[in-house]
Order: structure tokens, then sequence, then C-alpha cells
């Protein structure tokens, strides 16, 4: 009885083969980290401009080897106590207001919070010791205060100068107030933009006395079209397009000073 033959089948593997699927592999991971990557900068667009810079100053400042934890399990065979940690909690009150511009700056924070963007404040002081506060009511390209080409005001203007007439009215201050457009030029042109710098001037002006501000302590108002822009290296920024008070404190008079104190003078002898 003869042995059938033995027939021994060698198959030569290939790992891919010319349709393998590593490549995909590596390229659907790349598509999901650009995705997470754009889906990053999109939430990153929506936050607020101070959390941004929250943000910002936690990476600059951050060291994984500034402190080290202890876990509360350790803690509990160290000590043989376990407390649970202690959360600290922001305050609510306002630090206190150190001067002028940090008045105003408060102001902001509390009264006009959700329009802060708007606001711009800057605080110097004249070589006559007069203190100037210069607060500066911008547009924004998505936000603006004025309707287009207009002097008519929007109602977040109107809540601004509102706010800073019932702060201001019963102080001794003199303001002036000043009207400002951006270089896009107007449909009349040149001039067009002096007019309409001039009529949101005045419209900030009636706005401000309709608030109780007295008119008598308002010292200018005008327009400067695009002659005094906010950012100079980009002449159609839309924050150019502002409304400039310039707020002074002035200083009393030395008779004024001297209202009310007591009369020091030795009295004649009798």
């Amino acid at each position: 009885m003869s042995t059938p033959p033995i027939i021994v089948k060698r198959v030569k593997k290939v790992v891919g083969g010319h349709h393998g699927g590593s490549w995909k592999i590596a390229y659907a991971d790349f598509l999901a980290g650009m995705m997470t990557f754009f889906l990053l900068l999109w939430l990153v667009t929506l936050m607020e401009p101070k959390t941004k810079a929250q943000v910002a100053a936690y990476f600059k400042k951050f060291n994984i080897f500034s402190k080290a934890g202890v876990s509360m399990l350790m803690e509990f065979y160290r000590t043989g106590k376990m407390e649970a940690p202690k959360v600290q909690t922001l305050s609510q009150e306002l630090p206190e207001v150190k001067g002028v511009g940090d008045r105003f700056r408060r102001i902001v924070e509390t009264r006009l919070k959700s329009l802060r963007e708007h606001v711009l404040i800057e605080v110097t002081e004249t070589p006559t010791k007069e203190r100037v506060v210069k607060i500066e009511i911008v547009d924004l390209a998505e936000k603006p205060l004025f309707k287009p080409g207009s002097a008519e005001l929007e109602p977040e203007a109107k809540e601004i100068l509102k706010v800073i007439a019932e702060e201001l009215r019963g102080e001794n201050v003199l303001v002036s107030i000043e009207g400002h457009t951006d270089a896009v030029p107007s449909r009349r042109g040149k001039a067009g933009n002096w007019e309409l710098s001039t009529a949101r001037a005045i419209s900030a002006m009636l706005e401000f006395e309709k608030n109780g501000f007295p008119a008598e302590n308002i010292t200018e108002v005008v327009g400067y079209a695009d002659t005094k822009p906010l950012f100079p290296d980009n002449p159609y920024d839309p924050r150019n397009r502002r409304i400039t008070l310039t707020v002074r404190y002035p200083q009393p008079k030395p008779t004024q000073a001297l209202e009310g104190k007591p009369n020091l003078s030795p009295s004649p002898e009798r």
C-alpha cells in the first residue's frame, strides 16, 4: 500500500498589502487632532477679554513643581484624621477706592459690567496739579454705539452716558465732550465725517443734560472727524469711532480753601 504524498502549502503573508489600513488610522488621528484644534479656537473666540487675560496669566506663571499636594489618604495615615480640603472663596467685596481713576474703574465693573468693553479710562495730572480723567466710549465692530451714518444713540450708549452723568452731576467738575469717527469716508465725503462727529458729540451732550448733569459745567462740545484716532496705526479701526469725555477736577482757589476755617489770628488786647 503506497503512502499518499504530503503537500505543504506555504502562504507568504504581506502585512497591509496594497490596501493596508495603517495609513488610514494615522490619517484619522490627524483629522481628530485638527478638529480638536479648531474647536479650541472657536471656544477661545467666545471668551470675554477678561477671561482670556486670566487664562494667559495662568499659563505664564504655571509651574508643576511650585507646590506639592498631599492626598487625604496620606494625611489620614499620618495624623489619623481626614479633613476635606478648604475651598477658598473669592470675596464679593470690591477693593477700596484709592483714587479717582480707581473710582471710575469700579463704576465700570459694577454698574456697566456688561458694557465694560466699550469704556477706556485714562487718568493724568496737569503741571498745576489738576486731575484729568479721560473716558473713551468706543464703538466695537459687532456692537456699535450709534446707528450707521447717524448721530442717534443706541441704548447701550445711552446707558453708559446715563451712569457717568449720574456719578458726576453732584460734583465740582468740568466736562468737555468730543466726537470722533474712523477714516472710512461717509456718503458726503470728508466733510460728512466732520458733521457726523460734531452731531454725535451734541447727542452725547444732550443725553448728559437729560440725566441731570448741569449744562454750565460742560465747557466744550466739538467734533474732530478722523483727525485724532485712538489707534493711529489703523485709522479704519471701528474703535476710533468714539465719544471722549474729559473730566477735570479744578483745584480750589486759595480763598475757597480758606473758607470755613476758624480765624486763628490773635485777638487784640483789651
